[in-house]
């Protein structure tokens, strides 16, 4: 699980993997940035604009929206400001969820 410790979703993760025993292998991405192999893997999934989280003050600070920028270069902002990602990244094996996502949460569990 990927995330940072003041994010409200990213403990809402946490609560719902440590209230069903799962262990979690937690990063927070103030202290250690996500790999860029890591992150190409929710990018190939949901798309780079899935991952960003468009509402949020970091966004509005980083311009994004106003540069032209190819995906490296988003991504490579992205790795520097965990920020601007929808937190958690959540990943158990093969299956992926971004966000709070209860119902994505559920399906791991049963798919594992």
């Amino acid at each position: 699980m990927f995330g940072t410790r003041k994010s409200k979703e990213t403990r809402a993760a946490e609560r719902f993997f440590k209230e069903r025993k799962i262990k979690i292998h937690f990063v927070d991405l103030k202290e250690r940035p996500i790999a860029k192999g890591e992150l190409s893997r929710f990018v190939q999934k949901f798309g780079l604009n899935a991952l960003l989280d468009l509402t949020g003050k970091a966004y509005e600070r980083s311009n994004l929206a106003y540069l032209r920028t190819t995906e490296d270069g988003v991504i490579a902002k992205v790795i520097d400001d965990p920020d601007l990602l929808r937190l958690p990244l959540v990943r158990a094996g093969k299956h992926l969820t971004v966000g709070e996502d209860l119902e994505g949460w559920k399906a791991m569990l049963a798919g594992s």
